[in-house]
């Protein structure tokens, strides 16, 4: 009876252990223990302060989400000051202290968007207009065929200040000899740039708005050339010395080379990829290499590694300098403004001036005996880069650069792979242990790097290159070991006129960079095609991203949970059934095989970004008219499975028609009073919501617009007062990839410039 009854006991106590095991309470204080002290050993490392940039990222966000006027800017500067005035009284309360500063940054990001927007000034050109155009070349980008040049307006037909841009963008085909600093005076077709190619699509408009672009087009006819004023802004006479030198060396690089060799190598000095042809600017792509010819943080470091390296090693031939003298820090010094000069030469593009900050921030860890790659400036570089452009948080160009080495510091400890070269017996021992190691190393931060930037890159461009790695590792130590080394020993004889060889053999090894790209581009499904998914998945893993790379406690598998979020999210992506040009020339729709045809012409640019965004990878001249519609010379018409019929009118004398037969109306004119439609998608409905998705469900069609006609923004022009009829459709948040203006560069503002 004891043995029983101490048995029945001891089941009761197991119970009861069990009990408490599983109870919530349990569960809740075990997990707010791993919480403090996570965040306690977070605080301990000093990993806290890149938070603060993640929440000014958040601020930025929130003004950009934001669209009905601009706020009034001393209220965000107001709250951040009154904030800051509570600190001090937070001394023994760490919890309420990093709310405060979290709060406070997310203020001031707000701030520095609408400051950035307030100084941005200049109008955006109302309607599309044929006018002379008199004003000053800036800068000129040569291409295969004539330019592309940025103009500072002078005179533009009869508009006046208040209605005329400030600076165009414009490309001709003619052969006359232009330069940064001419005054040109030719008849032009300018329009306001266009707006994105579909709902959620990169907004070409914004982008041109931050940089001073009121308008896009092209030159016809007679081009009259003058030479510059005497007298010109110093800024702009050395903004166009600089771009014309560019041009020289560009020159001077392509007749070293010829050919798309000459061309690509002439992008990684210069930063002028308008040579490079589409077939080249495929293969690279498909290769997962045209980050290469992006002016960015490869080039900036190379650079700076270079010149850092090159003076370093001088000094240490001096043997006094080598015990006396920092020759570290002289090298750094030297770097950075080596590096600096490249940034400008290479045009002082956005994505460069991001690196450049980077490169700066490590190169100045130096100087001051800190560790060159951390966290901590990586998080001041995002910083001072989100401070001075807060706009490139939309933009791929900056997430992916900065996820990037996020990734590659987060991961350092595990990619510093070597095979012990000091232990290995023998010249040819040493040697392969050498080659082993940076191949590993190689192959191992470029899948970290590929995996970091996946999320943004498959979210912007929805391509895949399931054999960049490859592309990578086997081209990059040519861009390192010859390529960069060349173009700085290249830069450095130009002015002697010795430059000529160098760029000779700089061309070797970018023929074999081509070479490698092109039998990558060969394989099959080299570069895949995946339908868009929305910007709920790409936040939760880019939060995935931040949990994981930021925290070095165990906090950092909290990642675990957005990143299967967002996967699920990404997985199971919204495919519209119907898409409309925002101009209303063509539309697509599903056709009855599941794949997108055509109704009318759309242009092919946009066609191409609906097929991508439906994960199809045909090219626009594949892509045929559907074979269930029925099509004349005043429009097309097409029966649904559902019984609905869809109509296309590109001739006046159809919309009577088809207001009485169609359930959706799709026009570029503007429909007739009293039409019968069940949904009218006409000239004045496109200019109040732009380029339309539709989605037929059972109850009816769900109608997706690029913008939403009460939204207030600055970089669009308002809609028609009268608002057509049709019910107001739901919006997301705008989102940036890529796309040209529709005159010349169809795919030249996407991903070249952002990868």
């Amino acid at each position: 009876m004891a043995q029983a009854g101490a048995r029945a006991a001891g089941a009761r106590v197991r119970r009861g252990a069990a009990g408490r095991l599983f109870a919530p309470a349990v569960w809740f204080s075990a997990l707010r223990d791993g919480l403090v002290a996570g965040v306690a050993l977070e605080a301990e490392k000093r990993r806290l302060f890149p938070w603060l940039a993640v929440a000014f990222g958040i601020g930025i966000l929130i003004f950009f989400s934001g669209t009905h006027g601009a706020p009034f800017l001393p209220a965000p500067i107001l709250a951040a000051g009154l904030l800051g005035g509570v600190l001090p009284f937070l001394g023994g309360r760490p919890v309420a202290l990093a709310g405060v500063l979290a709060a406070m940054a997310v203020l001031l990001g707000f701030a520095a968007a609408a400051f950035r927007v307030s100084q941005m000034t200049g109008p955006v050109l109302a309607r599309t207009t044929i006018a002379p155009l008199t004003g000053l070349v800036e800068a000129l980008d040569e291409r295969e065929e004539g330019a592309r040049l940025i103009v500072r307006v002078e005179r533009f037909g009869t508009l006046g200040p208040e209605a005329r841009p400030n600076r165009v963008r414009v490309s001709y085909k003619t052969t006359v000899a232009l330069k940064p600093g001419d005054v040109i005076t030719a008849t032009a077709r300018l329009l306001p740039p266009p707006e994105a190619a579909r709902p959620g699509g990169y907004d070409f408009a914004r982008d041109a708005f931050f940089r001073g672009i009121g308008a896009v087009g092209s030159l016809v006819g007679r081009i009259t050339v003058k030479p510059p004023p005497a007298r010109l802004d110093l800024s702009v006479r050395i903004a166009a010395a600089v771009d014309d030198a560019r041009n020289t060396l560009t020159r001077r690089i392509t007749d070293a080379n010829g050919g798309q060799a000459g061309a690509v190598a002439a992008a990684l000095v210069t930063g002028k990829r308008g040579l490079i042809n589409p077939a080249t600017n495929d293969v690279l792509r498909a290769a997962g290499i045209y980050h290469v010819v992006s002016i960015s943080g490869l080039h900036m470091v190379l650079a700076a590694g270079v010149v850092f390296w090159l003076v370093r090693a001088c000094l240490a031939l001096v043997p006094f300098v080598a015990l006396h003298w920092p020759i570290k820090k002289i090298a750094a010094a030297c770097a950075m403004v080596g590096v600096t000069a490249y940034c400008v030469f290479s045009g002082w593009d956005i994505a460069a001036e991001r690196a450049l900050i980077m490169t700066l921030i490590m190169l100045g860890a130096i100087l001051v005996e800190r560790p060159a790659l951390s966290m901590r400036n990586l998080a001041l570089a995002a910083l001072i880069a989100l401070a001075r452009e807060p706009e490139g948080l939309l933009g791929p160009s900056f997430q992916m650069s900065f996820g990037a080495v996020a990734g590659l510091i987060a991961c350092a400890s595990y990619l510093d792979i070597r095979f012990g070269a000091d232990e290995k017996p023998g010249r040819i021992g040493r040697a392969v242990a050498v080659a082993a190691t940076a191949v590993v190393g190689t192959l191992a931060t470029t899948l970290v790097a590929q995996i970091a930037t996946a999320p943004f890159a498959t979210y912007h461009f929805q391509t895949v290159q399931p054999f960049g790695i490859v592309g990578n590792a086997l081209t990059l130590p040519l861009v390192s070991l010859a390529v960069m080394p060349a173009a700085v020993l290249g830069i450095l004889a130009t002015p002697f006129a010795l430059d000529q060889p160098i760029w000779w053999l700089m061309g070797l090894a970018v023929r074999g960079m081509l070479t490698i790209s092109s039998w990558i581009a060969g394989f099959s499904r080299a570069s895949v095609v995946v339908p868009a998914f929305g910007p709920g998945a790409l936040g939760l893993l880019a939060a995935a991203l931040l949990l994981f790379t930021l925290p070095v406690s165990r906090l950092r598998w909290i990642a675990v949970l957005p990143a299967l979020s967002g996967l699920a999210l990404a997985a199971c992506p919204v495919r519209y059934d119907l898409y409309v040009d925002r101009d209303g020339a063509g539309a697509a729709i599903r056709d009855r095989d599941g794949r997108l045809a055509t109704l009318g012409r759309p242009p092919s640019f946009v066609l191409d970004q609906w097929l991508k965004a439906d994960g199809d990878g045909r090219r626009a001249g594949d892509v045929t008219a559907a074979a269930s519609a029925r099509c004349d010379r005043l429009g097309c018409t097409m029966g649904l499975a559902d019984g609905r019929n869809v109509a296309l009118a590109t001739d006046k004398r159809a919309l009577t028609e088809d207001c009485l037969r169609a359930d959706i109306l799709i026009t570029r004119r503007e429909a007739p009073p009293g039409c019968a439609a069940h949904l009218i998608v006409d000239r004045v409905f496109l200019a109040a919501h732009g380029a339309t998705a539709i989605r037929f469900g059972s109850d009816g069609p769900i109608v997706i617009t690029a913008r939403n006609p009460r939204d207030t923004v600055p970089w669009r022009n308002a809609p028609p007062a009268r608002m057509p009829k049709a019910a107001a459709p739901s919006l997301p948040s705008p989102e940036p990839p890529p796309e040209g203006d529709e005159t010349d560069s169809a795919t030249d503002e996407s991903v070249e410039r952002l990868q």
